[in-house]
């Protein structure tokens, strides 16, 4: 699953008012992954898909070599549409659902926690519906970033829009760093033994 190259999706909404939000961690870890590369995004639209997007190579695979060939995406659509982007690229890049990897914001997972998985359901998260719809399958790689459920009545919506609370803004350099490894270690090793490793360490 190492074979061939990986497009790896930072999700969240554009510009300066949401960067900080709760639902763009997944493009602070393609950030991440970017600067790891040594590279920077390109706002060029690259097969029409309305994306920033740099090409890189991450990781080291066993044995030392460099790590396989990767787009790093950030849609610049709104988080609801972000299906297009992704599929655009897909195409445009040949790139086969399975090596597709989408980092997300996961309301279900607790605050600084890391779960991958490839399918199953979408948990109410319409970035993740409209992927599913625009390639068709569900069978990509779901590096999901827990942001943990909202205090008392908040609206579910109103709190994924929020930046990361005081306490959790410590902690975030962190878990982006721990995210971006996540993302690393399926690309070089393959899901399940970054499910391994990963789901066993915590």
């Amino acid at each position: 699953m190492t074979d061939g190259l990986w497009l790896v999706v930072g999700l969240g909404n554009p510009g300066p008012a949401y960067a900080g939000n709760r639902h763009n961690v997944g493009q602070m870890v393609l950030d991440e992954l970017a600067r790891r590369a040594g590279t920077g995004f390109s706002s060029r639209a690259v097969g029409g898909a309305r994306a920033a997007t740099a090409e890189a190579r991450l990781g080291v695979l066993p044995g030392g070599a460099p790590g396989p060939r990767v787009v790093l995406a950030k849609p610049s659509t709104y988080m609801n549409v972000s299906g297009g982007p992704v599929a655009g690229l897909v195409q445009y890049f040949g790139v086969t659902p399975e090596h597709v990897v989408v980092v997300h914001d996961e309301l279900d997972i607790p605050f600084a926690d890391i779960r991958l998985k490839i399918g199953g359901g979408e948990g109410g998260h319409n970035g993740l519906r409209d992927i599913t719809k625009a390639l068709g399958t569900k069978d990509y790689v779901r590096v999901r970033v827990g942001v943990g459920r909202p205090p008392g009545r908040m609206d579910a919506a109103d709190y994924v829009l929020k930046d990361f609370a005081g306490p959790e803004r410590k902690e975030l350099p962190w878990l982006v760093d721990a995210a971006a490894d996540a993302v690393e270690l399926v690309l070089t090793q393959g899901l399940q033994q970054a499910q391994l490793v990963l789901h066993t360490r915590s």
